[in-house]
């Protein structure tokens, strides 16, 4: 046999082989993500539902103050003040936090009484074994029953909030408050009709002029 009739009868005899063999196993890397890590220490990291490019960025924000409210999210936090349609990720500034929403139940409470306390007046108590956070997915249900999951695509931010039967419910819709340095400096709604509102938050802080416009349907 001549090398090249034996270089052949390799050939195929690999081909043999490779064609018995059992098919790989297909890995998903999305499966590994864990939005958590940079959430606690000084990550300055937050959990929510974002896509890479994407305009909004909706995530829950735990506190106001200090540098490791910067994103927001603080994971030693235990109550959330609501979920906010921007947020700013390890930047160690503070920025951002803009158009937050928060369901609620029983009477709807608008002002702290403390100017220095983490928590706004609507805020509610959460447990992380209530909590789930994956690429593109956030969701909570809060220890007075109010289940909230969010979802974005590039441009929007998709809320979904499961009451508790027979509850007296509302959603608040905060424009003013602000973390840290950051001020709101002007805002504004408008009713479009029974399902929709349109509006916007300008305010000073990290970006001396940052203005944010939002049109927002309800089901």
């Amino acid at each position: 046999m001549n090398l090249q009739k034996f270089l052949l009868l390799s050939s195929l005899m690999y081909t043999f082989g490779c064609t018995g063999a059992d098919k790989l196993e297909i890995i998903n890397p999305v499966a590994y993500v864990d939005p958590y890590i940079g959430t606690g220490g000084h990550g300055h990291t937050f959990p929510g539902a974002t896509l890479p490019h994407g305009m909004v960025q909706l995530s829950p924000d735990t506190r106001l103050f200090g540098w490791d409210a910067c994103s927001g999210y603080y994971y030693e936090d235990s109550t959330i003040n609501g979920f906010s349609h921007t947020h700013v990720s390890g930047t160690g500034c503070c920025d951002y936090g803009d158009v937050l929403l928060m369901p609620t139940v029983g009477e709807q409470r608008y002002q702290t009484t403390d100017p220095q306390s983490q928590q706004l007046a609507y805020s509610s108590a959460f447990s992380h074994e209530n909590e789930t956070a994956e690429p593109g997915y956030y969701s909570v249900t809060f220890d007075n029953g109010i289940k909230t999951e969010l979802t974005v695509t590039s441009r929007c931010g998709m809320h979904a909030y499961q009451y508790p039967v027979h509850s007296v419910h509302g959603l608040t819709l905060d424009l003013t408050t602000a973390r840290n340095w950051d001020r709101t400096v002007m805002t504004s709604i408008k009713k479009i009709n029974n399902r929709t509102i349109q509006g916007y938050r300008k305010s000073t802080g990290w970006a001396k002029e940052h203005n944010v416009y939002f049109f927002m349907e309800f089901s």
